[in-house]
């Protein structure tokens, strides 16, 4: 609406005029948005005017509030400690997208692409295309009825159109090459489609399941790149055989981390880093900056360690029992733990926000200074 003002008001002035316009109406939007302030060092002259979400779970915002889905979370108690409550994230409060954004010092929250509320001004400074229950396998998403990653990138593609409109080509570009784009996708690959529905196995040993995987992962990553993204963070799989669903679904009796899955986990990611970091070198792209950012390790330290950054409770997440609830089995029905800050997981598949934090905090410590 602002802009639309604007643009009548310096309509009559030369084209001069109206690029200043275009940069005044450009400022105030920004300084609407960025309301955070930034927790780690930015290299000197470096911007990071948005971060943008690709994947699953981890970064659905909401997306798939509006879609014909089971893979939702938009009731208590979710959102339990989000201020507004339950949004369609799937935890407890701020998700990865969010805490970089924070942590970047580009604004609070980073909302979801689909939000029907959504304001045109977020779109300068990052949403999320994230859809829960997603994966790089096409088949992935279809078993849940949820986003695509293609479906991602297309709506990629509307969003690169929206902001040529409010701000002009120029402004538009430096958005794209200048942002951090996270994808964080895969653990549903292997824990939904090749482990528990059995659809992928049936076609497919584990090596070369990993192998396709990987392939679409890639080529998702090389499309990207070719919209107009330079920082892309590609997250590797979590340690998917210690989350509380599949120490209940395939570790026995005791519950224990399942080792065929997290090795399944540890093969997808070795053969990521290696296309990621050979697809990187091969750019003859000074800006471009392709990153594989390994989660596994950060995280089943934690597990395996939870005493030692102040959890309690690590095989079990505070929803319920902990052990099989998540999405529409995780509701206003299932009573959560008093005190979720000591759980490392929040429903039986996703990390507490306090989990989240320390994640990334590892991330950006170890990883931050790979973009520059």
């Amino acid at each position: 609406m602002l802009f639309s003002v604007m643009e009548r008001v310096f309509s009559q002035y030369s084209l001069l005029a109206s690029s200043f316009a275009n940069a005044f109406v450009l400022c105030v939007l920004v300084m609407i948005c960025r309301s955070s302030e930034a927790v780690v060092n930015l290299p000197k002259n470096v911007t990071v005017p948005a971060v943008i979400a690709f994947g699953d779970s981890i970064v659905d915002q909401g997306n798939n509030n509006v879609i014909e889905t089971i893979a939702k979370c938009n009731f208590p108690p979710y959102g339990k400690d989000f201020v507004g409550g339950p949004t369609g994230r799937f935890g407890n409060g701020k998700t990865p997208a969010d805490l970089i954004a924070e942590q970047l010092g580009i604004k609070e929250y980073v909302p979801a692409y689909l939000d029907p509320h959504l304001q045109p001004s977020e779109l300068l400074t990052g949403v999320s295309f994230g859809s829960g229950a997603s994966g790089f396998d096409p088949q992935t998403a279809q078993l849940a009825s949820v986003l695509s990653m293609s479906d991602q990138l297309n709506l990629f593609k509307e969003y690169i159109g929206k902001v040529k409109g409010m701000v002009g080509e120029e402004r538009t570009n430096f958005i794209l090459s200048n942002s951090f784009y996270l994808v964080l996708a895969g653990s549903d690959d292997l824990t939904n489609t090749y482990f528990t529905a059995g659809i992928r196995k049936l076609q497919y040993d584990i090596n070369s399941y990993t192998d396709l995987v990987v392939k679409y992962a890639s080529d998702f990553v090389k499309e990207l790149y070719l919209l107009g993204a330079k920082k892309i963070g590609l997250f590797g799989a979590a340690p998917i055989g210690c989350l509380p669903s599949q120490r209940t679904l395939a570790g026995g009796e005791l519950r224990v981390c399942s080792e065929i899955y997290n090795q399944a986990a540890q093969l997808m990611n070795s053969k990521l880093s290696s296309a990621i970091t050979s697809y990187n070198n091969s750019l003859n792209d000074p800006k471009a900056r392709i990153v594989y950012i390994d989660i596994y390790n950060s995280l089943l330290n934690i597990i395996l360690n939870h005493d030692k950054y102040g959890f309690s409770v690590a095989d079990k997440g505070c929803c319920g029992t902990g052990n099989l609830e998540v999405s529409i089995l995780c509701n206003k029905l299932t009573d959560p733990c008093p005190n979720d800050s000591v759980y490392v997981f929040w429903d039986s598949y996703h990390p507490t926000e306090r989990c989240y934090r320390v994640l990334v905090n590892q991330v950006l410590q170890s990883s931050l200074n790979k973009f520059f």
